[in-house]
């Protein structure tokens, strides 16, 4: 398994709150993909400051943690897809179209997080995405989402009512 990150390969200059390394205040998830060549796989300890209830992690991080792990997953699947190295030109980049979260067991604080994550399938520019999430090994959350390959470039310009 590469020691590099999908992350750290693929968009080193990423501000994403999330997955981003060059953002000063973010989680900096690294994302990888695992030994079976089917998941792609992360690891997260929360910090104290993402508790929900008392002794419980924040749902709203775990919603953010299988955002970006799922959307990183969609974008190996399309490098895989293409035989092309992760951070080979040009740049493939997908945005979360739909996502959910089926909370199956409340998440503990203080223990690491495993997230595992694999395309269910894939049509044209939109990838279904199963994210599993394990505290301490026990599954507590799956994720369920939809991620759609666009040209940020573009979507940017959209955004702020910009000609392309």
């Amino acid at each position: 398994m590469p020691l590099d990150s999908l992350q750290d390969t693929t968009a080193p200059e990423g501000i994403c709150y999330g997955c981003g390394g060059s953002n000063p205040h973010g989680l900096h998830i690294k994302s990888r993909w695992d030994a079976d060549g089917v998941h792609v796989t992360a690891e997260h300890q929360p910090d104290a400051k993402y508790c929900g209830w008392p002794d419980l992690v924040y749902g709203g991080l775990i919603a953010m943690l299988v955002d970006c792990h799922s959307n990183w997953t969609a974008m190996a699947y399309h490098y895989r897809a293409e035989n092309r190295e992760p951070g080979s030109l040009p740049r493939i980049d997908c945005v979360t179209g739909n996502l959910g979260i089926k909370f199956i067991k409340p998440t503990p604080m203080g223990v690491p997080l495993t997230l595992r994550a694999k395309v269910e399938g894939a049509v044209g520019r939109k990838s279904r995405v199963v994210c599993e999430v394990y505290a301490d090994g026990v599954l507590t959350a799956i994720g369920d989402s939809i991620f759609v390959r666009v040209d940020t470039g573009q979507l940017a310009a959209a955004a702020h009512g910009r000609d392309t």
